[in-house]
């Protein structure tokens, strides 16, 4: 549906910048109809309990990255395992994925249509195709778009796109090929999620 991006947004009271450019103009969902969707979403809510705010914040990051339920639980077993703040940790395994990086440098408006163009075989990793969204990059990989795609409707303009794109410091680009230099930090997203009640959440 073509709203459906719009109303997870308005069900999070926020911008979560799902359908890529259009939330930075006026048709954005949460400009026009800046409350819940259904019939009551203009009353008033309820405050939330702790539960309920960790439950949304939880859904909101999600969203955000478009991953499902088992997923996002697994790389919360991960990032609790690991050596380091559990935060920063889960974080950089979402930042790391190779569908938000196809998404951060600019060669896709969303993390939706990342996720269809690596699905679709488009990108190479280290030289070999992949169709695999949920892969985790690492520092010293390198992705491009396989030649034969270049020519495709999806790419056209793509100059213009990676000049808009305000390139993370973690990433690299130069004649279409993007390097990862470093692992992500937290400082250096922007999801607007409080990752600790997220934490808290899997945690009970």
């Amino acid at each position: 549906m073509i709203n459906a991006k719009c109303k997870k947004c308005r069900r999070a009271n926020q911008k979560l910048f799902l359908k890529g450019d259009r939330c930075s103009t006026p048709k954005c969902a949460m400009i026009k109809k800046p409350y819940a969707p259904g019939l009551h979403g203009k009353k008033r809510k309820k405050a939330l309990s702790e539960y309920g705010s960790q439950l949304a914040e939880k859904q909101k990051l999600r969203r955000i990255y478009g991953i499902g339920e088992k997923q996002l639980r697994k790389y919360f077993k991960e990032a609790s395992k690991s050596r380091g703040i559990a935060t920063d940790i889960l974080l950089r395994i979402l930042e790391s994925r190779i569908d938000n990086v196809v998404f951060r440098v600019g060669i896709a408006e969303s993390r939706a249509k990342a996720r269809q163009i690596v699905s679709h075989g488009h990108i190479l990793l280290n030289g070999r195709k992949v169709d695999i969204p949920s892969i985790i990059l690492k520092k010293g990989d390198s992705l491009e778009i396989k030649k034969s795609s270049l020519l495709k409707p999806i790419f056209k303009g793509l100059e213009n796109k990676f000049k808009k794109q305000d390139l993370p410091n973690w990433l690299s680009l130069e004649n279409k090929k993007i390097s990862v230099l470093s692992l992500p930090e937290n400082r250096e997203t922007d999801a607007p999620v409080d990752l600790q009640m997220i934490i808290e959440f899997y945690s009970r």
